[in-house]
């Protein structure tokens, strides 16, 4: 069972950047394909960016552009460089990992990965 956890969170007006960052431990061999979702109080989570183990990134359109997802397999590390913020892009973001391949972004849903993170908070301020 693979086990991540989430950081680099926090507070920045609109136009801002941050660097998400999520360290995998446990089983790591075996996380193929790595994500990025979010969500808000009250609505479904939503996938933002993944990777698979070629570096084949995918990226939603409300993103894409603005945000860009990485690997370091040696450091089981996975991170999310976002740059101009929107106030729309605040919510929780989650890193989550399978052992399989990636799924196209038709099928990039939550249900697609077992292996979660428990959060780190992104607010942008307008």
């Amino acid at each position: 069972q693979v086990q991540l956890v989430e950081s680099g969170g926090g507070s920045v007006q609109a136009g801002g950047s941050l660097r998400l960052a999520c360290v995998a431990s446990g089983g790591t061999s075996s996380s193929v394909c790595m994500a990025w979702f979010r969500q808000a109080p009250g609505k479904e989570r939503e996938g933002v960016a993944l990777i698979d183990e070629n570096d084949f990134a995918q990226y939603v359109d409300s993103v894409k552009g603005r945000f860009t997802i990485s690997k370091d397999n040696a450091q089981h590390t996975l991170d999310l460089q976002m740059n101009g913020l929107k106030p729309e892009d605040t919510d929780m973001y989650y890193c989550a990992a399978d052992r399989g391949g990636c799924p196209s972004l038709l099928y990039f849903k939550d249900n697609w990965f077992p292996n979660w993170g428990p959060g780190t908070q992104v607010t942008v301020s307008s």
